[in-house]
């Protein structure tokens, strides 16, 4: 009888450092460049699957975007590379598993991803989370004894092999809900904990709306490679003084300074970041939100999450009571939908 396995990848919320993972990859040809540092954790929000070995070949149900599980389909070696490429909603995990199964050749694998509580597209790391379940699953079913990095790994190669340009802090939805300050340097990545000294009232808010985050990615490389000086600072001496500044102030536990220093945050980002992509990130959606009075009285601040646009907000709430008042007020009013998470 084969063992089936039950499997949760959550999504990644990046509290700050967006976009340095790659620009501090630059620095495998350019050591003048900062290396990127971001602070991530993981959500409640996420991928649940059941997962079995098989006698060869890969095999995926997914649940759709519209919320209906769609058909089984069984991809052979040789074929999962050109569906990774094929811009098609199998594409990130036909990726991931071509490069396994080049490593590991012979296995067999058969995944249902049955339940999807992650929204997609919004920053939150939902192509990243498919890619590392699929390696955890590969590694969980036939014992392969990877690393979580050596996950994250094969996660972000088989992104890569879809045509995305992301960096490596998405596949840090592989640590789980622990808050990490990751370090990118080339094409080297450390992880360190940070312990939060209090609890920190999140609110995730799916605006709603659309972003191109390929787009974003393409027109934020081409401009940081061209020696855009702003972008490059924001991504590099301002950046490693805002995430150390976030990494003292979660470990003293004080919310009100981290939601100060998230307005912070996205001021810079509109003023050295948002201009390199204009048509992408200047959000009005978002900027609607954090400016909307209900925003102002119950929260401590926030910002826009992952490559940012118009996808996803995050808010630092004053406690758990605000943080209910304001989601009801945001569902009601603004038509979005809100996420809570809780650093303890």
């Amino acid at each position: 009888m084969l063992k089936k396995y039950k499997l949760f990848m959550g999504g990644r919320l990046c509290l700050f450092g967006e976009h340095s993972d790659w620009a501090g990859q630059y620095r495998k040809t350019d050591k003048t460049i900062k290396t990127g540092k971001c602070l991530i954790t993981g959500t409640d929000q996420g991928l649940y699957a059941s997962v079995h070995a098989a006698e060869t070949g890969f095999h995926i149900s997914q649940v759709l975007p519209d919320g209906s599980l769609g058909q089984l389909f069984s991809y052979e070696f040789a074929e999962l590379a050109k569906i990774a490429t094929s811009n098609i909603f199998d594409s990130y995990a036909a990726g991931t598993a071509s490069l396994i199964l080049n490593r590991y050749p012979n296995l067999g694998l058969k995944v249902n991803i049955y339940k999807r509580d992650l929204p997609l597209k919004k920053g939150l790391s939902s192509s990243a989370a498919t890619c590392v379940l699929i390696t955890r699953a590969f590694n969980k079913v036939h014992q392969l004894n990877l690393s979580i990095e050596e996950e994250m790994e094969f996660a972000y190669l088989g992104e890569q092999l879809t045509g995305s340009q992301c960096g490596r802090m998405d596949q840090g939805c592989a640590y789980g809900k622990e808050p990490k300050i990751l370090t990118f340097d080339g094409e080297k990545m450390s992880a360190n904990s940070v312990n939060p000294g209090g609890n920190f009232h999140l609110l995730i808010v799916d605006l709603q709306a659309e972003k191109n985050t390929k787009r974003i990615l393409k027109d934020l490389n081409s401009s940081f490679r061209n020696g855009n000086l702003e972008l490059r600072e924001a991504l590099g001496q301002d950046n490693h003084r805002i995430t150390q500044k976030a990494c003292d102030i979660i470990e003293k536990g004080n919310a009100k300074l981290l939601g100060d220093l998230m307005t912070e945050a996205q001021i810079l980002f509109d003023e050295k970041i948002a201009t390199a992509s204009p048509e992408e990130l200047v959000a009005p959606r978002l900027h609607e939100i954090l400016k909307y009075s209900s925003v102002k009285n119950l929260t401590w601040g926030g910002k826009g999450v992952g490559s940012q646009g118009d996808g996803t907000a995050q808010l630092v709430c004053k406690g758990s009571d605000e943080r209910e008042h304001l989601t009801t007020t945001l569902e009601k009013n603004m038509g979005v939908l809100c996420y809570p998470l809780t650093l303890h």
